[in-house]
């Protein structure tokens, strides 16, 4: 692609490089000028212009966006694309669930040529319908097809969005003495907020004394593809009130503590073949905790390893609530 002014009598079927404001109404940037044009641009007193000339193996932007993006996305991966315009295609969620990606592979592609971009959104990434997952842009008015077929090839079916698998969750509520019956309220409250945003129902809860037996009881008997567990009072160590009931019930705890914050006093095992996961306290309200990390994946058919939750901590210093009782900085 050649791009610089050339005279009027030379722009015929070139690309207008920038917009131009003519009495009568403009030509939009990114036009392919025509006879008429070139007839109102010398009618105005232009001499020359500035265009972009595409060599014979060049493809247009707008071409070149949608061939990306069907690359992209060449089957049923939870995304739909847009109609391409000025060389750029969205992919948008189709359904709630969580962004999966191969990221070698998109590195890859954003190295191949400065003109061939695609942007999106962190891996895991949570998402509804209609989220905007990733944007291909072609930055330049055209590129070689060379470099396009490439492209095509290194990131084919590089992102999808892993949908929700597991539809309901039960919720266990414990109560302290002197606990306020606005807690275990609000954090009801919150926990099905969150549940609605994957698309998940609460099939049950049950609201008990924080002790092991009374725990252990509720647990067998709660519904759900899932089990949530939000205690009154909060876990300390990985053989507290809560694993431990866990245990007692019958299940697994396969860990105590993240590196995220808020959300550090986390734990989750199985129970039934079940995933369980134990709130931290921060789950009653609805900003952003480690523990949505751990139920997205869940409930989007992933198991959580210890992997998993140590690469959480890069990036998971999340903001500040004003609720915290104990802000980071006195």
């Amino acid at each position: 692609m050649k791009f610089g002014a050339v005279p009027l009598e030379a722009a015929l079927g070139a690309v207008l490089a920038h917009s131009a404001h003519l009495r009568g109404g403009p030509l939009r940037k990114g036009r392919v000028l025509t006879a008429g044009d070139l007839a109102r641009m010398a009618a105005d007193g232009w001499a020359d212009v500035v265009v972009a000339e595409l060599a014979p193996d060049d493809v247009p932007e707008d071409e070149a966006a949608t061939r990306l993006a069907r690359a992209l996305v060449p089957g049923d991966q939870g995304l739909s694309l847009t109609p391409a315009f000025t060389g750029r295609v969205n992919l948008k969620a189709e359904g709630p669930g969580i962004v999966a990606m191969d990221a070698g592979a998109i590195h890859a592609l954003n190295r191949i040529h400065p003109a061939i971009t695609l942007a999106t959104l962190p891996p895991f990434a949570r998402v509804g319908a209609g989220t905007l997952v990733g944007t291909v842009k072609i930055i330049a008015y055209a590129v070689p097809e060379a470099a396009l077929a490439q492209a095509e090839h290194t990131a084919r079916a590089a992102i999808r969005v892993r949908p929700v698998e597991r539809g309901s969750a039960g919720l266990l509520l414990t109560e302290v003495p002197g606990q306020e019956d606005k807690l275990t309220a609000k954090g009801k409250r919150a926990v099905e907020a969150r549940l609605r945003a994957l698309g998940m129902t609460l099939a049950g809860v049950a609201t008990v004394a924080h002790a092991v037996d009374a725990m252990a009881g509720a647990l067998r008997a709660l519904p759900g593809e899932m089990v949530l567990i939000l205690t009154g009072s909060a876990t300390s160590d990985l053989h507290d009130t809560g694993p431990e009931a866990v245990r007692a019930a019958g299940g697994y705890v396969a860990r105590f503590g993240m590196p995220v914050d808020p959300g550090n006093l986390l734990f989750h095992g199985t129970l039934d073949g079940r995933p369980v996961i134990g709130l931290p306290g921060c789950a009653r309200s609805p900003a952003l905790n480690g523990a949505d990390w751990v139920l997205e994946r869940y409930a989007c058919g992933l198991d959580v390893t210890d992997d998993d939750i140590a690469a959480m901590g890069v990036g998971g210093l999340l903001k500040e609530i004003a609720i915290r009782p104990q802000p980071r900085e006195g």
